[in-house]
Order: structure tokens, then C-alpha cells, then sequence
């Protein structure tokens, strides 16, 4: 808790995964992957409560033997590739208010893709949104050496004609300003919003705000090669979280 806010940490993990199979609980440098997101929610200091939410019976087992809780079994019409994430989210809030009585004035997502996320990011993020009194705060990376004249297509017709993503505007000053803003994406590890503005089926509201994660621990696990670098890079750590 922090400044009397509660605060949920919603891990979200569902069990059918198109890209990796069981990701989820993959073994990445001796651990389950989830286990990382569940050991930096269990270290955060400004958290109120951590649960998981899954439709998953294998990840309900995996994720209690490293001391998570898994209050309910999330329904199946909200663990498809088509669920949005509000509908998880609201799920989550719905319960805790009907079968426990427990509401909440933040709630982050902690997807378990992210396990190079660590808890000073989670509490950082927590200071950021109340200090602020944002409606949201994303963490994010920035795009080094990126500048969005490198984008190019290939012709429609012709795969070996290399075209211009984005026209130059005739290469005026202004693009050439625009090409030398610093430029950030969404990492998706932190995802931290107010339950008010999440009641109106919004993930983000008025004002978002970032959080500004260096790039080694930014890694977003979607596809194989992504498990074999977070192997790397965890084993580097050497603890492992």
C-alpha cells in the first residue's frame, strides 16, 4: 500500500498459447517462466495483494508451489485468444468485491511474459501513478537509434522493390525534426491503472503516464527466440529474478 491506495497485482495466465505452447510454465533458467512475475510481485513492497488469474489447471499447480494465490478459476469465455483484457480485469475486481467484500483503487497487470521485470519497477510504478494522480502508467522502453525513415515496405507486385514506409514530406525540416525525437514503446510488463477508469471498460483514461524501463529488462517473451535470450539474460543475473 502506498498513500492508503490498494493496490492488485492481477498475474494473467492463461493456459492456451498458440506461439509456444504452455508458455507460461516453460522452464527458462531453472524456473518456471510465470515464477519471475510471481517472485518480483512477492518482493514489491507497495503492492496490497498478488493473485493469478488462469483457466489453467497445470499453471494452478505450478504457481502454488512457489506460494502464489489462486483465488478462483478464471471462466473460460475470458481465458480465449479474442478476451480482452478488461474483461479479465473486471472479473478479477467482481469477485473480490462479491465473494470477499475487498475493493481496490489501482489494479496492475503483470503479464508473466515480462520476467526480466524486477519489484523496484513495480513500485516505482505504483509512486509514479499516486504522486501523479495519473489514470494510468505504462512502463515502456525507448527505441534506440530508431528513426522511422529506416521503415520500408516491399512493392505490392514486386517483393524485391524496396519502398518508403513513411513519405519524406519532401524532406522538410519538419520530418527532419520529427526523425530526431526520442520515440518509446510499450515493454508490456507494467500495465497499472485506476479501478475508477477501468469500471468504464478503459485500460488507460485521460492521462497516462510512462514508466521508463532500460532495455535489459524490457524483453516481452512471444516467440521461441525470445525464451532462448531470456535464458541468457536471467542467467546473467544470476538469482534468477
Amino acid at each position: 500500500m502506498y498513500n492508503n491506495r490498494r493496490v492488485l497485482g492481477l498475474i494473467t495466465a492463461r493456459g492456451g498459447s498458440k506461439s509456444i505452447p504452455k508458455k507460461n510454465i516453460k522452464e527458462v533458467a531453472g524456473k518456471p517462466l510465470i515464477v519471475y512475475t510471481i517472485q518480483a510481485a512477492q518482493e514489491s513492497r507497495l503492492l496490497t495483494r498478488t493473485i493469478v488469474s488462469t483457466d489453467d489447471a497445470e499453471i494452478i499447480d505450478v504457481v502454488k508451489k512457489f506460494g502464489a494465490e489462486v483465488p478462483f478459476v478464471r471462466p473460460a469465455e475470458y481465458a480465449q485468444d479474442s478476451s480482452p483484457h478488461i474483461d479479465v480485469v473486471l472479473h478479477a475486481l467482481d469477485w473480490f468485491k462479491e465473494q470477499q467484500g475487498e475493493e481496490y483503487d489501482y489494479v496492475m497487470i503483470l503479464q508473466p511474459t515480462s520476467p526480466l521485470r524486477m519489484a523496484e519497477d513495480i513500485d516505482n510504478a505504483i509512486r509514479k501513478a499516486v504522486d501523479m494522480d495519473a489514470d494510468s502508467v505504462m512502463s515502456m522502453m525507448e527505441l534506440v537509434d530508431f528513426d522511422p525513415r529506416k521503415l520500408k515496405v516491399l512493392h505490392e507486385s514486386d517483393e524485391h522493390l524496396i519502398l518508403p514506409f513513411m513519405e519524406e514530406e519532401g524532406k522538410t525540416s519538419a520530418f527532419r525534426q520529427h526523425a530526431r525525437m526520442k520515440l518509446y514503446k510499450r515493454n508490456c510488463a507494467i500495465y497499472l491503472t485506476k479501478t475508477a477508469v477501468l469500471r468504464q471498460r478503459d485500460l488507460f483514461g485521460k492521462t497516462s503516464r510512462a514508466y521508463i524501463m532500460p532495455t535489459e529488462r524490457s524483453l516481452d517473451i512471444n516467440e521461441p527466440f525470445d525464451l532462448e535470450l531470456a535464458e541468457y539474460l536471467l542467467s546473467r543475473r544470476g538469482t534468477g529474478n
